[in-house]
């Protein structure tokens, strides 16, 4: 009889630009003690020093792709049933299509095949924080927020809405995550 390895559940943070994704992920996987991914867009827009334009969303895909998978691996090498993202493909959708209007096939039909089994969508309703080239529309979090809130809803995903005060973000997720680790 053959034993069947436990699923890894993947659990992302996304949202809008500063509404304490990098935070709350990182406290996330110390609170669980797993492995988790950064957003790679932030990694690219330091390395290249400008703004992004659409020309680099395929170079973002793979790059943000290659996080994931690299956080994966070493979850399933630790022998954990979780593991944390700091955005996903579906972010690089919604921002592509957000400033350029358009995004390419290959990353919408990734992020669909590579859902994770729960996002957890933030609220922009927390302090905007200046992030250099990678954060530019801050009047635009609330549309950027209905773009995620379709994104998801047409993908069908499990989403948990997070908001408020710091101290409610990181409850809400826990006992999101907490609930997904029980059915499981």
């Amino acid at each position: 009889m053959k034993l069947l390895k436990p699923k890894l559940l993947r659990v992302v943070l996304i949202g809008p630009e500063s509404s304490g994704k990098t935070w709350l992920a990182q406290d996330l996987a110390s609170r669980y003690d797993v492995c988790w991914s950064q957003e790679y867009v932030r990694q690219f827009v330091e390395s290249h020093r400008r703004p992004v334009v659409y020309g680099d969303v395929e170079a973002i895909g793979r790059g943000q792709r290659a996080g994931e998978d690299e956080a994966i691996e070493k979850a399933r090498s630790a022998g954990t049933l979780l593991v944390i993202h700091d955005t996903d493909l579906v972010s690089t959708v919604v921002y592509s299509r957000h400033y350029f209007g358009d995004c390419p096939a290959s990353i919408e039909s990734a992020a669909a095949a590579r859902q994770a089994d729960l996002y957890l969508l933030h609220r922009p309703d927390v302090a905007w924080v200046a992030d250099g080239h990678q954060r530019a529309d801050s009047e635009r979090r609330g549309e950027l927020l209905a773009r995620f809130r379709d994104t998801l809803a047409a993908l069908r995903a499990n989403v948990v809405e997070i908001g408020g005060a710091w101290v409610d973000r990181r409850r809400k997720a826990v006992e999101a995550i907490d609930a997904l680790l029980a059915l499981d």
